[in-house]
């Protein structure tokens, strides 16, 4: 086995290694099908070229492994401020912030409707100071932060450059993303706030101002994730996910923004399942759709706007209560599931998340599961390893064929937005998951320990870690010293040019990271987009 002869695009493994065997050879950085190295390039491709069936980077992880980006967050920013620290101290490459539900939502904590969820599950963020607080000596210009936040991505966005900005740090050195994946919340998810349509400015305004403004920062993480969670197969995944990309790139594109202006700072985020075959075909495939899809339906001719980047999250519906430790396993089959499907960042989750908030043991497992794969497997000392293997190369082409039958049959609904409004897709996900559940209650189906090789007698309890119930007093408290000290005059005036772009057609990121810089809180900025957008109802056409 050889390297093959690229001339316009070699593969250099220098920055890592030595990439041996065991027995002394050396790993070949890249093979093809039997040999037949000219047949094997004409139908896949070289890695870090169009079509990227084998990955975006040309040397994938004998250049960089994938980014070691561990979900976290709960109670109040000094708690999750020291996991994140703790995370970094052990090895982790990125950060992944998780909110509670009143920040996704648009809540202040001292708000009514917050009672009883505040730090629940994730960190509670009402204002700048809180941001603060949760990236304090954490350098921003250093590591690379991803959001998972929707509804009010355009203000957590807006807190963290009016951060960099305290900090002194220019905003072109500022690495992340913003999830700022709203469609997905009406199809899968529920954390929605205004109608589709305002919520689809916000997306775009999102992306105009990145464009100008953040140019190494993911505009949004166009998510699979959830979609699949809800109970959506792998085509599923795929199709709905890619029907929301289209409605975002086109409403872009309806706002006067260049395709090649914008497309690279688009990144994508899929579940990892156990089926790991199929899942290692299934990101393939989307990375083939994905540049057939900028390439044929937007015109899009750079490499950066054509290759898909993507998060991969291994699956917490997966996880089992019923002998918890199993899902150390598990967790490890869909880690390498995304690993050779050659994602670009991972959280693998910890192995009691069925039962609480993940416990620190527990997170470290989670994230040496990653540093195992990577270090000690040997599967990133090749590029794409599995390519040209039979089986991988048939589910790829079918799953890609069937992921454009099924945009086909969303395009003549009138697109994904429409589909949304008709529920289309929300059915379609109902109808997965009862077939799903249905299986694994008739035996169809095993799940270890569930409905199969279960437990006979008490199993090893488990220690769990929950919320402190204090958290939602402590924000309260913090809250009311902020509005005590703040200049009440100048939050209104901050308020009333938020009011005033909300209702016109200027980007609003100008006017809410000036909001947050003056103190304005979270739940106010969304109070006000509230009063000029209104709330969403479900069956409602906004």
């Amino acid at each position: 086995m050889s390297d093959p002869v690229h001339p316009t695009h070699p593969i250099s493994p220098i920055e890592r290694g030595p990439f041996k065997t065991t027995y002394g050879e050396p790993m070949p950085a890249f093979e093809t099908a039997g040999g037949d190295h000219d047949a094997a390039v004409g139908r896949l491709g070289y890695p870090g070229e169009p079509p990227y069936t084998r990955g975006v980077q040309p040397t994938m992880y004998r250049g960089r492994l994938w980014t070691m980006r561990q979900y976290a967050g709960f109670g109040t920013a000094e708690e999750s401020n020291a996991r994140y620290r703790y995370l970094l101290a052990e090895g982790q490459t990125g950060l992944s912030v998780a909110f509670d539900l009143p920040t996704q939502m648009g809540f202040d904590a001292d708000d009514p409707r917050a009672q009883g969820e505040v730090g629940k599950v994730g960190v509670s963020i009402c204002s700048l100071d809180d941001l603060a607080l949760l990236m304090r000596d954490i350098p921003l210009d250093q590591v690379t932060t991803s959001m998972t936040i929707n509804a009010t991505a355009p203000i957590l966005l807006a807190m963290y450059v009016a951060l960099a900005r305290r900090q002194g740090v220019a905003l072109d050195r500022l690495g992340g993303t913003t999830q700022n994946d709203i469609l997905k919340e009406y199809i899968a998810r529920g954390t929605y706030i205004y109608p589709p349509r305002p919520s689809l400015r916000l997306v775009t305004d999102v992306f105009a101002f990145c464009a100008e403004q953040l140019p190494r920062w993911n505009t949004i993480s166009i998510s699979g994730y959830h979609i699949r969670e809800a109970g959506a197969d792998a085509v599923q995944e795929l199709a709905f996910t890619f029907a929301n990309a289209i409605a975002y790139v086109q409403a872009a594109l309806d706002r006067g923004l260049a395709v090649e202006r914008f497309a690279r700072q688009l990144s994508f985020f899929f579940a990892a399942n156990a089926t790991l075959l199929e899942e290692v075909s299934k990101f393939r495939a989307a990375r083939r759709i994905w540049e057939r899809i900028m390439r044929e339906r937007f015109g899009a001719t750079d490499p950066a706007s054509l290759a898909l980047r993507f998060h991969t999250q291994t699956m917490g519906s997966t996880l089992t209560a019923q002998q918890p430790r199993n899902n150390i396993v598990r967790t490890a089959i869909e880690a390498l599931a995304a690993v050779l499907g050659g994602t670009q960042s991972l959280h693998t989750n910890a192995y009691d998340e069925a039962l609480a908030l993940p416990s620190e043991e527990s997170a470290r497992i989670a994230l040496r599961t990653q540093q195992l794969i990577a270090e000690e497997s040997g599967v990133a000392d090749t590029i794409d390893p599995l390519g040209g293997a039979y089986l991988i190369e048939g589910l790829t082409a079918d799953i890609e064929a069937r992921v454009f039958a099924e945009l086909a049959r969303i395009d003549e609904l009138g697109g994904a937005l429409a589909g949304i409004e008709r529920g289309y897709q929300q059915q379609a996900i109902e109808e997965s998951a009862y077939r799903y559940q249905r299986e694994v209650e008739t035996g169809v189906r095993i799940v270890v320990g569930v409905n199969a090789f279960e437990t006979q007698g008490d199993e090893v309890k488990i220690p769990t870690q929950r919320a402190d119930d204090s958290v939602g007093a402590r924000q309260r408290e913090r809250l009311a010293a902020l509005r005590g000290r703040r200049d009440a005059a100048s939050c209104e005036r901050l308020r009333e040019a938020v009011r005033g772009a909300a209702q016109g057609s200027l980007n609003l990121m100008p006017s809410i990271i000036a909001a947050v810089e003056g103190d304005v809180t979270l739940g106010e900025i969304c109070a006000d987009l509230r009063a000029s957008f209104g709330d969403y109802i479900p069956g409602d056409r906004g």
